[in-house]
């Protein structure tokens, strides 16, 4: 804590903790009375260290309470409720509280008044010990319904891309970061450039081997990314599709679409001695069809091309590319490229499908279905859901800096002229585009619930696809917020009327699936469990493992690998020049492979961004910044959680040890609560 300022021992001590947001100190006079259990009061108790600036920002102060305003009290009695006003003197008079904390120094005994809420002038707030409580048992019904009001005021929903994501309409104060200069891209961007040896490397100019680009990486500040010495390298290929940022297009395959016409001929060499049909029997050939990305906006001049990639698993359970169709109609000018062909050929085959596979992870696996879509669920639960629900206290912690980051996101790298724009083949457009059509089709129940999603695409089976290191890592993960989430709600919905006659859940859950528009729209999701009904905590639950596991290992699995994969462009290119081969014959030369890759500059902007953007910059899943439970059964399953994470991080760490290279992703050390970055 920034500051502690401590008073005299009386029989009560005060502790007051200030909220570390902009403008949350105050000058203002501060008061409090004391309630007990047996319907006892103290007297008006002013707040105040003489001397002392109390009620800074981010600084806990301490305050004795005279015995003269606790006669009403019983000394051994439990404070069960905290009256707690200010006035309005002086200009900085905005007071926003996280807690306060009234200790009796008889018993030893702690009462906890969470708040995080701002302090109106003049009004007489009403908190109860831990004020955690479903809207139909609340005591003081009138304060909470104005303390909701005041927040659709300010968390309002809008769509600031036509038929696109439900974003907040204008950025709260209280979603700023605390400390902006963490947080500053650009300041950050700058700062990297002016401590790094390669910006005199990277003037201007393309590229004249490959050697040249590799011998880049050579300080602490870029270091060699993982890809770079793997790139040309099948089984990484494969890895790529199990391991890393884009982890879940890849499908069992039960039959051959016509679009892909491959044989046991051409594959003959590649099977193992197996025809088709037997690799499909197995269980052994996987497909990843970009399709969806067919007709996209591209840049003048620039092309994308609309891949289909069929993956075999071999003898010792690796995942080998065997087949690469960069269009989704065969033709003469589109053929079916193998790892049989010219080396270099299969090298840049493989580099512009991964350069297809790029613009769908940016736009859609990372942020359209992490970063936007949770910005719209984090507007609604602000709207429907009190600061002393418990569903609130519980989600909370998913969303920090969530809105801030996107804000500040999308200004400096999706907008006009940006990072996108520069980077990437389809632009801002084609980016844009891309994430209306995922949200035409994503679906909480299937997408956003994991083992539905592994069902879907035929791979629910360990068994299947054992190098899988992705879904075997996140089941475990996805499992533990699942039984989180049930202990959870459970504890306080213990009926199914008390969640039917839960007014603000039920408006919550209307909210997310009501469509979305410029005004007055929902976050429009589809396939929310009970489709804005709940009828059963079991619905609430699966709402509720989505949304953390979204936030939180979704995100995590998606953002951090970016560094590794595209700051080295051969490996990932989320920008490749001229045209895609069209041809099994022409011979393809280094040079040719160069001539696609992004120029000097533009490869600095994209290892200094993503660089900064596979930084982690809040503390790991279970461990929150900021602490909303305080009941101490719910306090008892968080703990629960803790250890179950705890368990899962050494799992995934003996896992590690076996693994090449190892997948460190999912280790629960290294996943954050939220979307901060």
């Amino acid at each position: 804590m920034g500051c502690v300022f401590t008073s005299p021992v009386t029989d009560y001590m005060i502790y007051v903790q200030t909220g570390d947001r902009r403008n949350a100190g105050t000058d203002a006079n501060v008061k409090i009375i004391m309630h007990d259990e047996d319907g006892d009061a103290s007297e008006p108790i002013t707040l105040d260290n003489y001397f002392r600036n109390d009620f800074e920002r981010g600084c806990l102060d301490t305050f004795h309470v005279p015995a003269s305003k606790i006669k009403g009290l019983q000394r051994m009695s439990r404070i069960v409720r905290i009256e707690l006003w200010r006035d309005k003197a002086w200009v900085a008079s905005d007071w926003y509280v996280d807690k306060i904390v009234v200790e009796n120094r008889v018993t030893n005994a702690t009462f906890v008044f969470p708040i995080f809420r701002w302090i109106k002038s003049d009004y007489h707030y009403q908190i109860k010990h831990l004020d955690t409580s479903l809207p139909q048992y609340e005591d003081y019904p009138q304060q909470r319904k104005m303390e909701l009001e005041d927040k659709r005021k300010t968390y309002q929903l809008t769509q600031k891309v036509p038929n696109g994501p439900a974003q907040v309409k204008s950025m709260p104060s209280d979603e700023q970061f605390s400390f902006d200069y963490k947080w500053d891209i650009l300041s950050m961007k700058a700062k990297l450039i002016a401590t790094s040896v390669l910006v005199k490397l990277m003037a201007s100019g393309d590229w004249d081997s490959v050697d040249t680009l590799t011998n880049v990486y050579t300080e602490s500040t870029f270091h060699k990314p993982r890809g770079a010495d793997r790139w040309r390298n099948d089984l990484y290929f494969g890895l790529q599709r199990v391991a890393s940022l884009n982890h879940s297009l890849i499908e069992l395959v039960t039959s051959i679409p016509d679009k892909f016409p491959v044989t046991d001929d051409l594959l003959k060499p590649l099977l193992e001695g197996l025809t088709i049909k037997d690799a499909i029997d197995q269980k052994r050939l996987f497909m990843c069809d970009l399709k969806v990305m067919e007709g996209l906006p591209v840049r003048d001049g620039f092309t994308l091309c609309v891949p289909m990639s069929l993956f075999f698993v071999d003898k010792k359970d690796q995942l080998r590319p065997i087949a690469i169709q960069l269009y989704q109609e065969p033709g003469e000018d589109n053929p079916i490229f193998t790892p049989t062909d010219p080396s270099l050929t299969w090298a840049l085959v493989k580099m512009w499908y991964n350069n297809a596979d790029a613009s769908y992870h940016q736009a859609v696996t990372h942020l359209g279905m992490t970063h936007l879509l949770m910005e719209g669920v984090t507007v609604a639960t602000h709207r429907n859901l009190s600061q002393s629900h418990p569903i609130f206290k519980v989600l909370a912690p998913h969303f920090l800096y969530l809105i801030a980051i996107n804000s500040r996101g999308l200004e400096v790298l999706v907008s006009d002229g940006g990072w996108v724009d520069k980077t990437m083949n389809y632009g801002n457009a084609g980016l844009f585009e891309l994430i209306r059509r995922a949200f035409g089709s994503w679906r909480m129940e299937v997408e956003g619930t994991l083992p539905e999603d592994l069902k879907r695409r035929g791979l629910d089976d360990l068994n299947v696809l054992p190098c899988y290191h992705f879904r075997n890592d996140a089941i475990l993960l996805y499992d533990a917020i699942k039984k989180y989430a049930k202990a959870y709600v459970d504890l306080y919905y213990p009926t199914e009327e008390n969640l039917i006659e839960d007014e603000e859940i039920q408006s919550w859950v209307q909210e997310l699936v009501k469509e979305r528009s410029m005004n007055d729209g929902g976050v429009g999701i589809l396939g929310v469990p009970g489709n804005g009904k709940l009828m059963n905590n079991e619905q609430l639950v699966q709402i509720i493992t989505s949304i953390i596991y979204t936030c939180s290992i979704s995100h995590a699995s998606t953002n951090f690998p970016q560094y590794e994969e595209y700051a080295f462009p051969p490996n990932y290119p989320g920008l490749m020049r001229g045209s895609p081969p069209k041809s099994k014959t022409v011979e393809i030369t280094q040079r040719d492979i160069l001539d696609c890759l992004p120029d000097r500059p533009t490869t600095l902007d994209i290892m200094i961004v993503t660089k900064i953007l596979s930084a982690k910059g809040t503390k790991s899943i279970g461990d929150f910044e900021v602490q909303y439970i305080f009941d101490p059964q719910a306090r008892d399953i968080v703990d629960t959680f803790r250890k179950d994470l705890k368990e899962i991080s050494r799992k995934i760490k003996e896992r590690n040890l076996h693994r090449n290279p190892p997948y460190e992703y999912l280790d629960p050390d290294i996943i954050p609560n939220s979307i901060s970055i």
